[in-house]
């Protein structure tokens, strides 16, 4: 597939129409495969998508210019270096990375011996493998219509490949690629709706731990800030009734308890699963329910609705609820949950009276914030604190927020010495400006220091509503950490210090966000259009993900039931699809039965023609060029012949029209011509005139 070699130089750009055939058709394929390799640069090492980038280039000059193409040993000494490469930059040829990786290289190098179609469809296989590949990184929306437009592509450059005569233009060769796609959407469909769902498909073990969501078991002044800037959506839910108001939106990830003076994690005890009669949950009202999809996570904990009091339904995932009321499963979800359950604002949890496991929730690092222990301590002598209750201390301590020039910001800086000792006196004392996690671990600390248990909570709070469909959407954005102090006869009790310096915060869930991006700044884009395109377009998605990623075995059997099946199961749907197999094979074999009587129009021309010349008298044996039909008429009936010869002549120059001769403009010019042949063969006195030979 090189180009003429008369071209041995660089000429202006002529246009795809006026290169020469097999120039052109090399170019689109070369833009095919670079649009298909392109989404990979993000998965593949630096060096992998530089050689594909050299690669495609200098094939694309080696068929503009017509030089010839590198010979087998420098494709075989190119190929031998990505090997190695591959291996050094995945110390292994097997897995997800390593196999792509390859895949790239060998589509990419296999472009500088397109010589034949052999090869050509060498590069199609692979160009369609590659396109499964993109899947297994991200099956969102924009992601499938990528692929889609890459189907095309590959599809149009092997109808191409399958024209070998004649200058068809890519336009009509795309229009034949569009109109197989159409006709195998229905069968591409009915697949999808009836084969039978067996897990997540694109799912790898290794996946488990490259969730997208933000929360984290463990948590140091500075992680939730950084959540802030992240606007991914973390879940999106929809309330059966109407909704409640944004400041009960608290969605309840790890709880934290254990302290070492820089960083936050979560105590084994809360993953217990069977608290004593005591410590269980007592709800207030009936709640509200709601419906919640979970983005793929790292964690094995769902942050669900405070307080969610009983075990929701997931299809293979089974949960339980730990002593400190958060929702575990058995492994991080590696697709997206969705789940039903019923939550209760109002409600209270853990022991009533003192008992051991509170000890921890009391435990300070020994040495770490000495400037803050003794502030707690002078407090703790004033006499209308001497002997109040845990309450009274939380309501001082949240006081003495609104009460001090605290301020709310996403770029508090780093706190801590180099050692990062003390960054809670630093906090506290000093320069007062923080986040949500700031003022949840410096609360607590004091709480502590005060002598009453505390701990740390981690989730997200508030929700962002889309108009568009109706869904809730939590970002990662909404991460937030709050606080809860345990009060003999209440038990645990939630204390949000971000409400005291930041009220907006919470009860408008007006998140903070970073400064207005330079193009917006500059070109003058309206917040509010910005705002209505993202909402559309996550409904778009969500609705992607509602119905076509998260289409389970539920939802096909409730097709069933929609389809008129009483008795609902696999049966059933093996039976359907079996059914709807059978019978498009059938029409696949009628089709093929039709088709075969169907016959390209300038051959069903050039039948006319030769049928028309034994009608006149002359001997055609065999399938005869339209050149050779001239030539034998010109021999038996001379100048009286040459009319019926310009027309074949002219059927012969039809086959090579840009068009293609299968083209509804060279049909009806072939017709044409038919015409226009049998009339000069009526100006023929075959009997006559004598035969030159």
């Amino acid at each position: 597939m090189n180009a003429p070699a008369t071209a041995r130089r660089w000429l202006p750009w002529p246009g795809m129409r006026n290169l020469p055939r097999e120039t052109r058709d090399t170019l689109f394929l070369l833009g095919v495969i670079a649009w298909v390799i392109a989404p990979h640069t993000g998965q593949l090492p630096l060096w992998c998508s530089l050689l594909a980038g050299v690669v495609l280039l200098a094939r694309a000059r080696l068929a503009l210019t017509g030089a010839a193409l590198p010979g087998g040993w420098v494709l075989a000494g190119l190929l031998l270096v990505a090997v190695g490469a591959t291996w050094l930059s995945h110390r292994t040829l097997l897995g997800k990375e390593a196999g792509v990786t390859l895949v790239v290289v060998l589509i990419t190098l296999k472009t500088l011996e397109l010589r034949a179609r052999r090869d050509a469809f060498v590069i199609f296989f692979l160009g369609f493998f590659l396109v499964l590949t993109h899947f297994l990184y991200s099956q969102s929306l924009l992601v499938a219509l990528g692929m889609l437009v890459a189907v095309w592509g590959l599809l149009t450059a092997l109808v191409l490949a399958h024209m070998p005569v004649g200058q068809p233009t890519l336009a009509a060769a795309g229009g034949i690629a569009a109109r197989m796609t159409a006709f195998g959407a229905p069968v591409m469909a009915a697949l999808f709706l009836l084969f039978p769902r067996v897990g997540p498909l694109w799912g790898l073990p290794q996946d488990a731990t490259a969730g997208r969501t933000g929360l984290s078991n463990s948590m140091a002044l500075g992680d939730v800030a950084e959540l802030a800037l992240d606007d991914r959506i973390a879940m999106r839910l929809r309330f059966d009734g109407p909704p409640p108001a944004p400041s009960t939106l608290y969605f309840r990830g790890p709880v934290l308890s254990r302290f070492d003076g820089r960083e936050w994690r979560p105590s084994p005890g809360g993953f217990r699963a069977s608290p004593p009669a005591d410590e269980a949950p007592r709800v207030e009202g009936p709640g509200f329910a709601y419906e919640l999809t979970l983005e793929p996570s790292s964690l094995p904990v769902l942050p669900l609705l405070e307080m969610t009091a009983e075990a929701p339904a997931v299809e293979e995932l089974p949960l339980w609820r730990g002593r400190d009321l958060t929702w575990r499963a058995l492994r991080p979800p590696m697709e997206r949950v969705r789940l039903r359950a019923r939550a209760h604002p109002r409600f209270s949890h853990g022991p009533l009276q003192p008992v051991h496991e509170l000890q921890e929730h009391l435990d300070l690092p020994p040495g770490f914030n000495p400037r803050t222990l003794a502030w707690a301590a002078q407090m703790r002598r004033e006499p209308r604190f001497a002997t109040a209750d845990a309450d009274t201390l939380a309501d001082a301590l949240l006081s003495h927020v609104r009460s001090q020039p605290y301020r709310y910001t996403l770029s508090p800086g780093i706190y801590g010495d180099e050692r990062g000792r003390h960054a809670i006196d630093e906090f506290w004392l000093d320069r007062r400006e923080g986040f949500c996690e700031h003022y949840a671990a410096a609360f607590v600390v004091v709480m502590r220091a005060l002598g009453v248990p505390a701990r740390v909570v981690t989730g997200y709070q508030g929700a962002e509503f889309n108009p568009v469909d109706g869904y809730w959407l939590v970002r990662q954005s909404h991460a937030h950490a709050w606080a809860e102090y345990w009060q003999p006869g209440r038990g645990w009790v939630r204390a949000d210090p971000t409400a005291a310096v930041a009220p907006d915060r919470i009860e408008h869930v007006r998140a903070l966000s970073p400064p207005p991006g330079m193009l917006t700044r500059t070109l003058g884009f309206d917040p509010s259009l910005l705002q209505r395109l993202r909402h559309t377009f996550d409904a778009i998605d969500n609705g992607w993900n509602q119905w076509v990623l998260n289409y389970s075995r539920g939802q096909q059997l409730e097709l069933l039931k929609g389809l008129g099946f009483r008795s609902r199961g696999w049966e059933h749907l093996g039976l359907l699809l079996a059914g709807l197999t059978g019978g498009t094979a059938l029409l696949g074999v009628a089709w093929a039965l039709w088709d075969r009587h169907r016959q390209d129009p300038w051959l069903r021309a050039l039948g006319h023609m030769q049928r028309a010349l034994q009608g006149a008298g002359l001997e055609v044996r065999g399938p005869l060029t339209p050149r050779r039909l001239a030539e034998q008429a010109l021999a038996r009936w001379g100048t009286a012949a040459q009319p019926a010869a310009a027309a074949l002549f002219a059927l012969e120059a039809l086959r090579y029209a840009p068009d293609g001769p299968g083209s509804a403009a060279a049909g009806r010019r072939a017709a044409t011509l038919v015409r226009e042949f049998r009339r000069a063969l009526q100006q023929v006195r075959a009997p006559a005139l004598p035969s030159r030979s």
